[in-house]
């Protein structure tokens, strides 16, 4: 009994179709792509919104004028500028204010210079520390000793009808970046 040669293995290939291999191949680089594409677009638009986006601040009340005695620092709070529905207490921002006389007044962001963690006012020796890393600023805000690369930020103070208000705004206050 003698083999024939199939005729299928004479079967030339054609250059115009693709292996199953090379088809799926694409196919998944395909897909890949269009994930990348979809998991980027959020990631993209949250870079790009504070171009695009112009956020009007909002003045926050915290305080009858005659709450605040001349010359202390106390911490009052405030709701942020945009608040999310489902934000809860975390749509709670604060403040350091310092009455400076009888219609001045100076507030100073919680949050240190260096890693952003919250600052605490001692009254005794008119200083602000920050536990985590020994940052210390002055009653003003400027830097005395550790690690903090600025000043304490000071957000905008008025007086208003008798109530004192602080300027929020959805983006966090930052001083500028300045290199030594």
């Amino acid at each position: 009994m003698s083999e024939e040669p199939s005729e299928q293995t004479n079967i030339p290939p054609n250059p115009e179709l693709i292996s199953r291999r090379q088809f799926f191949n694409r196919l998944i680089l395909a897909l890949l792509a269009v994930g990348g594409v979809l998991m980027g677009i959020p990631f993209i638009g949250f870079l790009f919104e504070p171009l695009i986006r112009k956020f009007t601040p909002v003045w926050r009340p915290v305080g009858a004028v005659d709450k605040f005695p001349i010359g202390s620092t106390t911490d009052v709070s405030f709701v942020d500028a945009n608040p999310l529905s489902w934000s809860g207490v975390t749509a709670n921002s604060a403040a350091w204010l310092r009455r400076d006389s009888e219609t001045q007044f100076t507030a100073f962001s919680v949050n240190c210079t260096h890693l952003g963690c919250p600052v605490r006012w001692v009254a005794g020796s008119q200083l602000f520390m920050c536990p985590c890393h020994g940052g210390v600023y002055n009653k003003n805000g400027e830097v005395v000793a550790g690690p903090p690369p600025l000043p304490l930020p000071r957000y905008p103070v008025r007086v208003n009808n008798g109530q004192v208000e602080i300027q929020a705004s959805p983006v966090p206050i930052t001083a500028p970046f300045s290199l030594p």
